[in-house]
């Protein structure tokens, strides 16, 4: 009888903007993986490869910021990102013919200053009023990008005759009550019941262009075997629980030493354990499924 472990003998690669937490949940999984290759998406940051077989993680030296090309801001460079939307980035799409699996997650990195490039020219950049570019919105650019992402997977992976497995997880809504950066605090304690919040404005346009690049995806992949593409639509479960980020608590005892005026909070990134073990298990039938229907064929 097969095993019915849907991770045996898999490598999958996730990307780290999928966020952190959300990784750290997911490591288990290595233990069940050939390998697991975390993608950094950041300049600073290796990409890593976890082998069972290893006492403990192996980096590779490659870094990346985004699936697509691009520069991130720095506080030594400008202070906007660079995209190129047309082009895969090579960082990433290199290692591609390793793995089995690939699990993408953007999307509150488009909310951030940018430049995006297309064709080799400026097409505008976002939050950028001391350039001349032209002012537009993130959500074509992160369209541009995800459909970047996934041609390139699709182009890389069929024209070679072997397939993959690729999830895109949806966007996650940050519960802020106020700005960010002029603290903003998520206070909540518990989550809102289903009818107390709805679904809409740029979390549900974002989640719009997601699930649609995902179809549009699986059209263009329908002419290669072996391909499957769905997505993990997070988007309405997290919208529901603002209780689910660390608030102040980013830092170690933000308290000690009082109550200071102005607390810097997280009201992004996921608690662990959170909302984000409910994700998993998702993720983990989606992957039961599959290898049911592997074995039914």
């Amino acid at each position: 009888m097969g095993s019915t472990n849907p991770f045996k003998d898999k490598s999958v690669s996730l990307t780290k903007r999928i966020v952190p937490s959300t990784l750290y949940a997911l490591l288990p999984i290595a233990l069940l993986c050939t390998y697991l290759y975390l993608l950094s998406l950041t300049p600073h940051s290796t990409t890593t490869t976890y082998h069972p077989s290893l006492s403990s993680p192996t980096p590779s030296s490659s870094s990346s910021f985004s699936t697509v090309q691009g520069v991130e801001r720095s506080n030594e460079g400008p202070y906007y990102n660079t995209m190129y939307l047309d082009h895969v980035n090579e960082r990433w799409a290199r290692d591609l013919d390793w793995f089995d699996m690939v699990v993408v997650s953007f999307g509150h990195w488009f909310l951030l200053p940018s430049v995006y490039y297309e064709g080799g020219s400026v097409i505008g950049s976002l939050n950028c009023p001391d350039l001349n570019h032209t002012q537009i919105d993130f959500y074509v650019p992160l369209r541009k990008a995800l459909r970047t992402t996934l041609s390139g997977i699709i182009e890389r992976k069929g024209r070679k005759g072997s397939g993959i497995d690729v999830i895109v997880k949806t966007f996650s809504p940050a519960h802020f009550e106020g700005d960010w950066n002029k603290a903003g605090t998520c206070s909540k304690t518990e989550p809102y019941r289903k009818e107390e919040k709805e679904l809409e404005g740029m979390d549900a346009e974002i989640r719009k262009i997601e699930i649609g690049e995902v179809e549009n995806a699986k059209a263009k992949a329908s002419e290669f075997g072996g391909f499957r593409l769905e997505v993990l639509d997070v988007t309405k479960l997290a919208l529901l629980r603002p209780d689910g980020h660390p608030g102040p608590y980013m830092n170690p005892f933000p308290f000690a030493n009082g109550v200071p005026e102005r607390v810097q909070n997280d009201c992004v990134h996921w608690c662990l354990p959170g909302p984000i073990d409910t994700w998993n298990e998702i993720f983990l039938e989606m992957m039961k499924k599959w290898e049911e229907q592997r074995r039914e064929r």
